[in-house]
Formats: structure tokens, sequence, C-alpha cells
């Protein structure tokens, strides 16, 4: 009895999970949209991508009872990136697999920090020999 019901809340929890899915258009559907202008071009969601490279592929979805256009761009570093964009109003709503600036090593740090300090006894060396001698 106890597996039947954990079984069951597997089931029940797979599929709400499933429901939150992006669920993407298909040919028809996207014809239709357009032709209802119920959303922006592809062109012109595209226009906002542009500059991060180049469009290789394009889907229109709907995410959360809204759709979207999911573009995935080839950047010119040859890193992958997917952007969302709103297909009601053609504006950028996120990106996703884009680098981060990578991390300063700890040799760097530890070179940093060390000029820092060399830094810092220089200008304490300044501020004394510039204090008058006291009598």
């Amino acid at each position: 009895m106890i597996v039947v019901r954990i079984v069951m809340a597997g089931l029940l929890l797979f599929g709400a999970a499933a429901h939150a899915a992006d669920r993407c258009l298909t040919r028809n559907e996207q014809k239709a949209k357009t032709a209802a202008h119920a959303v922006v071009p592809l062109s012109r969601a595209m226009r906002s991508v542009r500059q991060r490279g180049e469009i290789i592929h394009a889907r229109l979805c709907e995410r959360g009872g809204n759709l979207v256009y999911l573009l995935t761009v080839l950047g010119r570093d040859g890193k992958v990136a997917q952007t969302t964009v709103d297909a009601g109003n053609g504006a950028l709503v996120g990106v996703r697999g884009e680098e981060k600036k990578p991390e300063t090593h700890a040799e760097d740090k530890k070179s940093d920090a060390r000029a820092q300090d060399k830094q810092d006894k220089q200008d304490k060396q300044d501020k004394q020999d510039k204090q008058p001698e006291k009598k």
C-alpha cells in the first residue's frame, strides 16, 4: 500500500512538472498567431538579439501563459546561448548560457595583495616623511 502511494505521488509530481514546462507551438499554430497579430513578427524579435551573434534556431512557445520566442544564438566567440524574447512586444526577457567573466586565479590574487601591501607601506612611509620633526 505504501508503494502504491509513493508511485501515485511521483506520477502527480511528474505531471505537474511536465505541465509547467514550455509548450512550443506547431507551424500551423504559429501561422495563426502571426496572422491574428497576437505576436510580433519573428524578424522583430530577432533584431533585439542580433547583436549577440547569429541566430541558429527559433521557436514560438508558451511559457507561464505568455507567448515567447526562444532563440538559440551562436555568439561571435563560438559560445551558444538561449535568449527569450517576449512575443507580445519584442522585448528581450532573458539570456541563458552566456559565459561569465573568468575567475581570477589564486596566484593573481596573491600578487595583487602583495602589490597593494607594498603600496600601502610606501604611502605610510611618504606620510611619515612629510610630517615635521618634533623637538
